[in-house]
């Protein structure tokens, strides 16, 4: 709160302390009052209007700079109020008054929204479960009856799979704490089912799935871990080059203190333009926006993912040559104390 700022504020005191000074100076001139009580008179006037503005913006003072700063330091300034302490002034019991009635209705209405986001968030992931019944049987019967069913039904069936689970996952990602048990698990078996999974597509655009050194542990949760490397191996396959030698890479990098899951393939690879929002929400980039194959949403859940699960994943790559996607498992010493 600066004090010149309310100083102009109050402009409209000195203008009334001046129209009563000239007033009062009348009276005195009218009735001959010496010249030293004058003095005095004018001397405690000025004083007691300097202490009229003071005393107010000083009893104010603190409490509006308390207001500033904290709405300046939270995250959630809506939160502000939880860091104040009513005021003794009264215009300051109003501000306070307010904004507790506003937070009171914020919170109601934050509660009314987040039962319908809830609600529907049921919905969907009900409504998933059921569909996936059906294209499951469709899969399957693909599978049994190959002769019946041509490769870009099978192709289609395949991509809907995983447009559902791509689906069910976000739906789950903003609770999924709720949904996941950390563990120590195999690298190698969640590698080998995303393998299986893909097995087709590997099989039909004729790429190598090599596998390497993966035979450790780390802490993580199996299931969501799968759907992780499932997207980061479905881009690679998307995004393949049309040459003889196309792969998929995965192996391990293992330190002291962690460990690294390394995705490598010799596909188109990322621009160096794209490679800073290859995360970002519905971000395609010129990859995706050449193939129109791309929703923009595989990586993004993987990174939200391996944020709730305290694993860091980021990439690298050379357009035309290549992409790596790291996977950063740390190692816990109080897991392996406590188990």
């Amino acid at each position: 709160m600066r004090i010149g700022t309310y100083f102009k504020d109050n402009l409209y005191k000195l203008f009334v302390f001046i129209v009563c000074y000239v007033f009062n100076l009348l009276i005195f001139f009218a009735f001959k009052v010496e010249t030293q009580v004058i003095i005095s008179s004018t001397f405690l006037y000025i004083i007691c209007f300097l202490l009229i503005l003071l005393i107010p913006y000083f009893r104010k003072k603190k409490f509006y700079d308390n207001l500033l700063a904290n709405i300046e330091s939270l995250d959630k300034s809506y939160l502000v109020l939880e860091t104040l302490s009513e005021p003794e002034f009264y215009e300051g019991k109003l501000l306070y008054q307010a904004l507790y009635e506003i937070n009171k209705s914020m919170n109601e209405n934050v509660r009314l929204i987040e039962e319908h986001l809830k609600d529907f968030k049921e919905y969907i992931e009900m409504w998933i479960h059921e569909v996936k019944i059906p294209l499951s049987t469709l899969v399957l019967i693909s599978n049994n009856h190959k002769n019946q069913f041509d490769k870009k039904t099978k192709l289609q069936l395949k991509r809907l799979e995983d447009y559902v689970d791509q689906v069910l996952y976000y739906a789950r990602s903003e609770n999924a704490e709720k949904d996941y048990l950390i563990k120590k698990i195999d690298l190698s078996k969640v590698i080998k089912n995303v393998g299986l999974k893909n097995m087709d597509d590997l099989l039909e655009n004729k790429i190598d799935y090599i596998v390497e050194n993966v035979d450790y542990k780390v802490l993580t949760d199996s299931k969501w871990l799968e759907f992780i490397l499932g997207q980061i191996v479905n881009n690679s396959i998307k995004y393949r080059r049309n040459i003889d030698n196309s792969y998929i890479k995965i192996f391990i990098q293992d330190k002291k203190d962690k460990t690294t899951l390394i995705i490598e393939d010799n596909g188109i690879g990322i621009k160096e333009s794209d490679l800073k929002q290859v995360f970002d929400k519905s971000f395609t980039g010129e990859n995706g926006r050449n193939t129109n194959k791309s929703t923009g949403m595989g990586l993004f859940i993987a990174k939200n993912m391996c944020k709730k699960l305290g694993h860091k994943i980021n990439i690298e790559s050379i357009y035309n040559q290549y992409t790596r996607v790291y996977i950063t498992f740390a190692k816990n010493k109080y897991y392996d104390v406590l188990k």
